[in-house]
């Protein structure tokens, strides 16, 4: 019932408790290896089962907040480390630079708040401490934003489990939909920033082919 394209949850958060969910979190904050974890829907479930005597809340909810703040710190060093000859990395199973520069697409519009608003954009919320840190944001800057992200996203994520669990009886029965409606409003943002740069190349591209049969004459 709690499973998730292929991945059963709440028996995933069962055997791996705190510990294991510190890790997922920690991982996909700022690992490469981490992009394709499911951490949105990951720290709800966790909520829900600390709404049902699983797990308690306090720990689980501080346990997910420092993952969170420390997997982006990671992966700001880590990015600040490389700096920009990460972008000239070769692709492997875990790295695809496909993603860095989607979060870097990101980083150039919205600045700083890419941090935060990246935490609910699975793939980019990987990408963007590293992205930060190889683009010599100010610590400061980027800690701040870390901080409000990992507070909005590593508390609010698992405190929104947790009370949906309480307040409304058997919501159980309606687990999956709730997960799924969090991936869906997760994906699209990223999907609708896709189809809105995919529109753009497509105008460039279309101006400069016009361009091109005037100039070559095929236009007349």
């Amino acid at each position: 019932m709690e499973q998730l394209l292929g991945i059963d949850l709440v028996s995933l958060i069962k055997a791996v408790g705190y510990i294991g969910l510190f890790a997922i979190i920690f991982a996909e904050s700022g690992l490469f290896v981490g992009f394709f974890l499911p951490g949105d829907s990951l720290l709800f479930t966790a909520g829900f089962l600390a709404s049902q005597g699983y797990l308690h809340i306090v720990p689980l909810a501080l346990l997910t907040f420092a993952a969170a703040v420390l997997g982006d710190n990671f992966g700001y060093a880590f990015g600040k480390k490389v700096g920009i000859k990460i972008f000239n990395r070769e692709d492997s199973i875990f790295f695809h630079k496909d993603h860095l520069k989607t979060a870097s697409r990101f980083y150039e519009k919205y600045g700083g708040k890419t941090i935060v608003l990246a935490r609910f954009m699975p793939v980019v919320r990987t990408f963007a401490p590293i992205v930060a840190g190889a683009g010599e944001m100010k610590y400061s800057h980027f800690f701040f934003f870390n901080l409000i992200g990992g507070l909005v996203w590593g508390l609010g994520m698992p405190l929104l489990g947790y009370f949906l669990g309480s307040a409304i009886p058997n919501i159980d029965q309606y687990l999956i939909p709730i997960i799924l409606a969090i991936v869906l409003g997760s994906i699209l943002p990223p999907i609708a920033h896709f189809l809105k740069e995919k529109h753009h190349r497509d105008q460039v591209r279309s101006v400069v082919n016009n361009l091109a049969r005037l100039v070559t004459g095929k236009g007349k």
